[in-house]
């Protein structure tokens, strides 16, 4: 059974008054005068058959029922408040996109910001991690996969090519001065791909297709330093500290070689893998996903990947 209680306007009248400890100041506060508010608070306070206020020149205290029921006014307040808040804020859609933790620290990270402002109502939720997911389980939206397509784990799902990726050597610009007196003197870095690592992206290949004997390779893997790391976004940072050469992603470096943190050593560069966008075979897909879909395809055409960051002249023979 519900039970009787006093008129909402004297309850907002009292929290107000209560948490400024001034009628004035509630008066303002609610856009009444001083006066309706006092009315209001007398009704109250006939209504519950007891004084709420000890009243003073220039404020008002709590009498202990008083300070009682304010916690209770004020938090009811501020649950009616949220409540209302939620039903008249717009649902914000959530995408989950899925994409290598390299590719998403280095290429999409520092993308969000603007995808945010142009999207303001999509939580897009990037899940990071180098295992494929089951797009058709639908608990991702879409996924940058990275490597040959299709794959027994992309199912029906539709790709499209993002970006065509190439692998270079390249060190921070002092480091690649001193390259120059050879391959055979470069500290090496190296990282572990998370699967078998392809055979034309090593050093070995990169060396061959440079024109290096193999000779040379049994030399130097003799006489100079090589360091390793178990990440690709560590053997990036590895580079830009100066710790040697690394054979990278020139997608993921585009922005390093653009500020001239990194610099190509010498060529060649070798073709790698592409980046493709999958998205499930299910045939019905929401506004959002499609927003995202569309974002993502004007980001990679926007790119302006390796041309206009690398000297083609400093770049037209090996050292």
């Amino acid at each position: 059974m519900s039970q009787r209680l006093p008129s909402l306007i004297s309850l907002r009248a009292f929290e107000s008054s209560a948490r400024l400890r001034s009628f004035k100041k509630a008066a303002d506060e609610l856009a009444v005068t001083a006066a309706a508010i006092s009315h209001r608070i007398r009704d109250l306070e006939e209504f519950l058959e007891r004084p709420l206020f000890i009243r003073k020149v220039r404020a008002v205290e709590l009498t202990p029922e008083a300070e009682r029921l304010y916690l209770a006014v004020h938090h009811g307040f501020e649950t009616m408040a949220q409540a209302i808040d939620h039903i008249r804020r717009p649902q914000r859609a959530n995408v989950t996109l899925s994409a290598t933790p390299a590719f998403a620290a280095k290429w999409l990270v520092p993308r969000l910001a603007a995808f945010q402002a142009q999207h303001p109502d999509i939580d897009l939720h990037v899940h990071a991690s180098n295992a494929p997911v089951d797009l058709e389980a639908g608990n991702v939206d879409l996924a940058i996969r990275y490597g040959l397509y299709p794959s027994a784990a992309d199912g029906n799902a539709s790709a499209t090519l993002l970006l065509q990726d190439q692998f270079a050597p390249v060190a921070r610009p002092a480091m690649a001065h001193e390259a120059k007196q050879g391959f055979a003197h470069w500290p090496l870095i190296h990282f572990d791909w998370q699967e078998r690592q392809p055979k034309g992206l090593t050093w070995n290949a990169w060396a061959q297709a440079a024109g290096y004997p193999l000779s040379a390779l049994s030399q130097r893997a003799a006489d100079s330093s090589e360091i390793r790391y178990s990440e690709e976004t560590h053997a990036i940072q590895a580079a830009v500290a100066g710790q040697g050469v690394a054979l990278l992603s020139v997608v993921l470096v585009e922005e390093e070689l653009r500020l001239g943190l990194l610099k190509v050593v010498a060529p060649p560069m070798l073709e790698a893998f592409s980046y493709r966008l999958l998205k499930s075979g299910r045939s019905q897909h929401s506004e959002p996903v499609e927003k995202v879909e569309r974002w993502l395809v004007t980001q990679a055409r926007e790119a302006k990947g390796i041309k206009g960051i690398v000297d083609t002249e400093e770049m037209s023979s090996a050292p």
